[in-house]
């Protein structure tokens, strides 16, 4: 007689199975944050975070990581892509404090 093979336990869903976890949509909660702060703080907001990311992204392109899990993949394409929304950024705070173009 051949004995029944146990099932690990499945944390999850709290019954015997293999223990799959389930999707976890996590960047899109991050992705709505992000927003909701642009939203409220305006380009400050986008030039903290284009800023935390370029410091990000030059201190591990310096450690020798060549490609990212960024869309660009290519660390140089998303550090140059971090500074132009850090540099449009700093110019609408510039424009918002000083409106010296809008004339």
């Amino acid at each position: 007689m051949s004995q029944p093979v146990e099932q690990p336990y499945n944390e999850y869903r709290g019954q015997a199975g293999p223990a799959e976890q389930p999707y976890d949509p996590l960047r899109l909660c991050v992705y709505a944050t992000v927003a909701l702060l642009a939203w409220l703080v305006g380009p400050w907001a986008v030039a903290a975070f284009a800023g935390l990311g370029l410091i990000g992204y030059v201190r591990a392109r310096r450690a020798g990581l060549l490609t990212s899990k960024c869309a660009l993949r290519d660390t140089r394409l998303v550090i140059g892509y971090l500074a132009v929304i850090a540099v449009v950024a700093v110019v609408a705070i510039v424009h918002s404090v000083h409106p010296l173009w809008s004339r």
